[in-house]
Order: structure tokens, then C-alpha cells, then sequence
């Protein structure tokens, strides 16, 4: 079924409701039933929100006639897709007796139970035996802005004008919306939200899930306790996932959300069980056997001491400002999580008051989804082309129709490889599914197939250069695909490119177009050409005033101070990353020592390894470039460099986590000054570590769990010593980090 246009503009709008109503009905069920999305959120939510405007939504989410409303039933199917991330838990806590509001609804005018099976999400999957929810599990309205967030706590204000209200702001997890009970403590029963009011029977996954308890750490145990929330996948798990995809030639897994969803949907439990899953519970809804808090948040303080896992992101006792400011805080640092998430969520923490607020027809009053920029939509595939780096490789790329992802503009994305464009079938002329995650290279995820033309061609790997029409070869078990004519015009330039990059030699003004010039004026062949350009020669060239052709030359000249580690890495070996050229400048202190030393021996040096030393060892066996180090040795570039010396091992068995910025030191030096002590510097922060290293802006994610842990953090001051002694002086204050 095809997606259709998001635009409306020429199509007569009753009709263009119903087309915007089947798709958003078939987009859920692709989503829920199927797990196997066509379109992003990002698309969806537009459709929703262009069914909503044609509909004549009011802007407070609430449908202008009062009633069923095509639109209320489609914007409840909508948040069942992902209105609230797969949070639905509209429903309140309940004593023993029932619901709180004494009718098994969200408040007073919720939806008939008819109502809710035909609107809220999609049909249960047949694999599973059906599972009927005592509460409903509904839907959240969403706020895309600041300013909707203020419009949703101005409506609750009118709805109870002398109350002062509390929120609770909790991180919107991208994950799968499960339900759990408890009898007596022990794990009875684990369902999907299915269509809201009947969901899939998933207990026997559900017990393969290590953070989820078989029983409740709670004596005595109340008779009943039903909690919901979200089982998701860690990127890490993710990326696990994947690589072993990958390996056995399978396609890959679009995102976490998806792969947690399907790894949850398994005929045999064994399958779930290898597949990492984790869980946080955000909503208790029913109690039996025990009195009910009087808040949400003592609601979730109550689960956690029952044993289930609660987000530690979760703010408490916050006011409208608070959970303003709380939601941009997480939108700047989504990507510090071990997790994916793609919004916040705002509750009224008393439960009190979220009675007597209720719920309209699809969704809670008193609680809101505040969604992030969209990290995926669709967009045309104008072409697949094919870049040729530095050292030769053949990496397609992707001519987009230019589309707004994650705030910014793209119109080119990563292919990776001739595998995975086949594997994700891609071709020029389809509707694709673009993705962008923080500053990661924006890559193509895979096609909308339902909108592909008819006897679209597959696209076919070049067999030639695009550069130099010499013939491209694929190593022997490797995925990548060479140009092997290193006298290629494009890796001429990419070397000379990187050569010059800030992680190199660092010649500012000496960008790719420059390179190009040069390159096609026949001044520069090599890095080495650089140091004999003159400004003279620069001046005859378009683009080139003196002062410009000055200033590059007087760069030039500069960089042949740069560290011999900037040297090295700037040589564009294969596999020889910043770190490992550091880590080969600081063990041999020469280049000539390295050109001589054969790969055991630099296989010997930490963190460089097999690999790596074969690589570095073949490039210098090449006569051309051992020309071009003796070339840059005669042009002054300086090759010598401090040797490091022995160091006592005072971190030998520690573990140190180093966040935000250090007025002494690079992230890199840190990290360095670890390792050549004996210790490790991973990036996140476990039980394992020995101590937190925070600078200016840490991660908050990293201070929260160290917190949590109870691993004591440092400052820089607290760091050398730790360096010097290996030894824990006086923990800072931490200035007071969101909890």
C-alpha cells in the first residue's frame, strides 16, 4: 500500500481524510502487528498531524465537536503507533475494588471499550495467545515545541484553576510497551499493548529478560500489582545484534526500537533469551492487597523497591520551567544515553489531581509527550554514487532529494559498502528511509518498497574507477572495494586531504576544493609537493590574492612543526588510526625507527596489534613511499619527537572514566595518561569503575550513574594525584547534578 504525498493541496479534502485514514491505520498495523515499519516516526507523525488539521483539530488536542471524530480515532491509532514512544499508560493506579475512577476507563469520558478496540494501535499477532488488559492501555498527546508544552499546562490550569501543580518528567524510551502482573509477587502474566484493550500473551520472553523479577522484593506481597513500561535494546546490545547479521550474510536490523520488537516476538523463548533485552518500568496501574501512594512518583518508588528497574533520569518535584528545561536538556544530550530515546514525557504527579483532570476520548489530561526532532524520514533516491578515499577505497554514496533529518538539512548519505547496498536494496528512483543521529554521518537505512516503481533496475557496483577508469578489486574476504592505481587523481587528492586535515598536519586553508586546484594545476602530486609551493605560483591561480597565497604558504610552513604523532597519521596508513600513530610516536620517538622496525615489533606496542603493524610495515615497503618520508625529512618536517617515558603502573587494574572538558588536557592526553599507567579508560561508567573524571560540562548520564553506583568522582585536581599515586583524594561535590 502506497505511503502517499503528505501534501493535500490539490485533492479534494474529504477524500484526502480518507486516504490520510487508511494510511494511518496500515502504517500502525505495519508497526505494531508486523514490526516491520515502511516509514519512519517522523513521516508518520506528519500524516497524523495533517489528518489532525483537516479534521480541524483544536489546538488543544481535543476534537471540536465533542463525539467520535474520524480524526480522534485516527490520533488515537496514532499515538498507539508512537504518540508517547509505545507509552501507554493512560490508565491510573487501582486499589482493590477497581479502577480509581470506578468504571475501568481513564477518567470520566474516556472511550467506550468498542471505541478503544478500533482505534488505539493495531490487532494482536495471531502467534501469541490474546490477552485482555483489565485497564486500557491508550495513548499520550504529543508537544512538538516549547510552546505546546506551556499550551498543555495552560489547559490543566484552566481545568483546575486553584491547583498548584507538581510534574514528574521521565525520559521517552524508543522501545516496546509491555505489561506486567504480579500475584502474590510472583510473575503471572507479560502482554503487549496490542490494540489497546487486547494484547499478545509474551510471559514465556517476558522471563527471559534478566532485569525484569520472576518475583517481587516486597513482604509481604500484595495480591495484585500490575506495572507497565518499556522493553528496549541497548545500542550496545544493538550493535552486537548486527555485526552478527552482518556476518551471517542476513540484512541488518533498522534500529533498536525494531530490533527489540522483533526479538521480543519469537516462537521459541531461547531466541529472545540471546538477544540482550532490557527493561524500565514508568507506571504502576493497579494494586490489590495494598494501599495506593498518594503520587506517581511514590508509585515508582514503590516499584523500584519491588525489585523492577526504574529509569535513574527520572526528575521528581518539578515545576512547568523545570520539565521545560528538562526536555531540552535531554534534547541536546540524547546521544549520552546507552539507549535510544525520542522525546521526554511530562506527568501531573499527584493522583488526586489526574482524577479529577481525566482524559479526553484518546488520551490522558494530565500527562504529555514531548517529542524530539525526527531522526528519520523518507526521501527520494536521485542516485547512487561511488567516492574514492585516500587509500583507494570505493565507498557509494547516496544523492538524496534534500530533506530536513534531525534538524538539519541532507542531501547525501553513506551506502557503506557493494554488501550492504545490496542487502538493503536500494535503488535510484526509490523512496528511502534517510537516518541522522547526533553528528553521525547520515546513512540510508533501507527503501519503502511499497513505493518503488514498478521494474525498477537493482543498482550494479562499478567495475571501474570513477576517477581514473583503472578496474576496481575486491580484497580477498573483505567487503570493501578497491581502486589499486595509486597514481588515481582522486586519491591524490583524499591523501593530500587528510594530510592536511586538523587531525594531521593541520594547514588551515588547505580544504579539498584547494587541494583540487593544485592538484589540476599540476603544482602538487604528493604531501611532500606542499613544502616547495611558493606564493608566486599560488598568485597566478583563480581565487588566489596575494595576502591569501601568503597566508597558505605561511600555514605550510608552520605545520612542519607538528608532533611526529600528527606525521604519521597524516601518512594515511590503512588501519592506523590518531590513537595508534600517538601511541607508535611515543614508542619509538622517530619516524625512521618506525620505517625500521619490523611488525612484531610494533605489534609489541599497546593498542596497536597484528593488524595494524602489517599495514604499517607494507606501506613503508613501498618504494614510493619511503620517497615521499625522506622527501618531507629533506623538506624540514619534523620526524623526532619525545620518546614516553616509563611510567610507574599506578592505575594497574583500575578503571577510569574521564567526562567534560579538562583545562590541562585533551580527552585524548587523558585517556592516554591512563593507559600508559596501567589502567583502562572505557567510555561509560559501570560497577567496574574505579573513579568518574569530571570536567567542565560532564556527561550527565555518566555523573547520574556514577552516583547510582556510588563510584567516587574526581576533579582535575583529583586526577593528577590519581595519575602520581593512584590513589583517591577528598570526592568533589558534583555541582548538584539532575538526578
Amino acid at each position: 500500500m502506497p505511503r502517499g504525498e503528505v501534501t493535500g493541496a490539490a485533492v479534494d479534502g474529504a477524500a484526502r481524510i480518507e486516504e490520510l485514514r487508511r494510511l494511518v491505520a496500515y502504517h500502525a498495523y505495519r508497526y505494531h502487528t508486523l514490526d516491520d515499519p515502511e516509514i519512519p516516526d517522523g513521516d508518520y507523525d506528519a500524516l497524523v498531524r495533517e489528518l489532525a488539521a483537516l479534521e480541524g483539530l483544536a489546538a488543544g488536542g481535543e476534537p471540536v465537536e465533542a463525539g467520535g471524530s474520524v480524526e480522534a480515532r485516527a490520533r488515537r491509532g496514532a499515538g498507539a503507533r508512537r504518540g508517547a514512544g509505545a507509552r501507554f499508560e493512560a490508565s491510573e493506579p487501582a486499589e482493590a475494588g477497581g479502577p480509581v475512577d470506578g468504571g475501568g476507563s481513564v477518567g470520566a469520558g474516556g472511550p467506550g471499550e468498542g471505541e478503544v478496540a478500533l482505534a488505539v494501535g493495531a490487532p494482536p499477532s495471531p502467534l501469541f495467545a490474546p490477552v485482555r488488559h483489565q485497564d486500557p492501555m491508550l495513548s499520550l498527546d504529543n508537544a512538538f515545541s516549547e510552546e505546546e508544552l506551556r499550551a498543555w499546562a495552560a489547559r490543566i490550569g484552566r481545568l483546575l484553576p486553584d491547583a498548584t501543580f507538581s510534574f514528574v518528567c521521565e525520559l521517552k524510551i524508543d522501545g516496546l510497551a509491555i505489561g506486567l502482573r504480579y500475584e502474590h509477587g510472583e510473575l503471572v502474566r507479560a502482554a503487549t499493548r496490542g490494540d489497546g484493550v487486547v494484547g499478545e500473551d509474551v510471559t514465556a520472553n517476558v522471563r527471559t529478560v534478566a532485569a525484569i523479577p520472576e518475583r517481587l522484593a516486597l513482604t509481604p506481597a500484595p495480591a495484585v500489582l500490575e506495572a507497565r513500561g518499556e522493553l528496549y535494546m541497548t545500542l550496545e546490545a544493538f550493535a552486537a545484534l548486527n555485526e552478527r547479521a552482518e556476518a551471517n550474510g542476513e540484512r541488518r536490523f533498522a534500529n533498536p526500537r525494531n530490533a527489540a520488537a522483533g526479538s521480543l516476538r519469537q516462537k521459541d523463548p531461547a531466541v529472545t533469551a540471546s538477544r540482550a533485552l532490557s527493561f524500565w518500568t514508568h507506571q504502576l496501574t493497579r494494586l490489590e492487597g495494598a494501599p495506593l501512594p498518594p503520587t506517581h512518583s511514590a508509585c515508582l518508588e514503590l516499584l523500584a523497591s519491588a525489585g523492577l528497574p526504574v529509569n535513574p533520569e527520572i526528575r521528581s518535584g518539578a515545576t512547568l520551567d523545570d520539565a521545560v528545561a528538562y526536555c531540552a536538556r535531554w534534547e541536546a544530550a540524547r546521544h549520552d544515553l546507552p539507549y535510544e530515546i525520542d522525546g521526554a514525557v511530562v506527568k501531573v504527579d499527584d493522583l488526586a489531581q489526574r482524577r479529577e483532570l481525566g482524559a479526553t476520548s484518546h488520551a490522558p489530561r494530565w500527562a504529555i509527550a514531548y517529542k524530539f526532532p525526527p531522526e528519520e524520514r523518507t526521501t527520494l533516491l536521485r542516485e547512487i554514487m561511488v567516492s574514492i578515499g585516500k587509500s583507494g577505497k570505493a565507498t557509494p554514496f547516496a544523492v538524496l532529494e534534500p530533506v530536513v533529518v534531525a534538524g538539519s538539512t541532507v542531501g547525501l548519505a553513506s551506502l557503506h559498502n557493494e554488501d550492504q547496498v545490496r542487502l538493503k536494496d536500494v535503488r535510484p528512483g526509490d523512496r528511502v528511509i534517510v537516518r541522522k543521529a547526533g553528528d553521525v554521518i547520515p546513512e540510508v537505512v533501507g527503501p519503502v518498497l511499497a513505493e518503488r516503481p514498478p521494474d525498477l533496475p537493482a543498482w550494479e557496483f562499478p567495475r571501474t574507477c570513477p576517477a581514473c577508469g583503472e578496474p576496481l578489486t575486491r580484497l580477498p574476504g573483505e567487503a570493501d572495494t578497491f581502486c589499486t592505481n595509486a597514481d588515481c587523481p582522486a586519491q591524490q587528492v583524499q591523501r593530500i586531504v587528510h594530510f592536511a586535515s586538523r587531525g594531521a598536519m593541520d594547514i588551515e586553508g588547505l580544504g579539498e576544493q584547494r587541494v583540487t586546484q593544485l592538484v589540476n594545476a599540476g603544482l602538487v602530486h604528493d604531501a611532500a609537493d606542499l613544502y616547495l609551493l611558493r606564493a608566486d605560483q599560488l598568485g597566478e591561480l583563480e581565487g588566489f590574492a596575494e595576502l591569501s597565497a601568503a597566508n597558505l604558504v605561511a600555514a605550510i610552513e608552520a605545520s612542519k612543526a607538528r608532533p611526529l604523532a600528527n606525521l604519521l597519521f597524516g601518512l594515511a596508513i590503512r588501519h592506523l588510526g590518531d590513537t595508534t600513530a600517538r601511541a607508535l610516536a611515543l614508542a619509538f620517538g622517530d619516524l625512521a625507527a618506525i620505517v625500521a622496525a619490523g611488525a612484531e615489533e610494533l605489534a609489541a606496542v599497546e593498542g596497536v596489534g597484528p593488524k595494524i603493524a602489517a599495514s604499517v610495515v607494507a606501506f613503508f615497503a613501498v618504494e614510493r613511499n619511503r620517497r615521499l618520508v625522506e622527501r618531507l625529512t629533506a623538506a624540514g618536517v619534523r620526524t623526532t619527537g619525545e620518546r614516553a617515558p616509563v611510567l610507574a603502573p599506578t592505575l594497574a587494574g583500575k578503571s577510569i572514566v574521564v567526562t567534560g572538558s579538562l583545562e590541562g588536557w585533551s580527552r585524548e592526553a587523558a585517556e592516554a595518561a591512563i593507559k600508559a599507567r596501567g589502567g583502562k579508560s572505557p567510555g561509560s561508567v559501570s560497577a567496574k569503575t574505579t573513579a568518574l573524571v569530571v570536567g567542565a560540562e560532564p556527561g550527565a548520564s555518566k555523573v547520574t550513574k556514577a552516583a547510582e553506583l556510588g563510584v567516587p568522582v574526581v576533579d582535575e585536581a583529583g586526577f593528577a594525584r590519581l595519575l602520581e599515586t593512584g590513589e583517591i583524594g577528598e570526592v568533589p561535590s558534583t555541582g548538584g547534578a539532575d538526578r
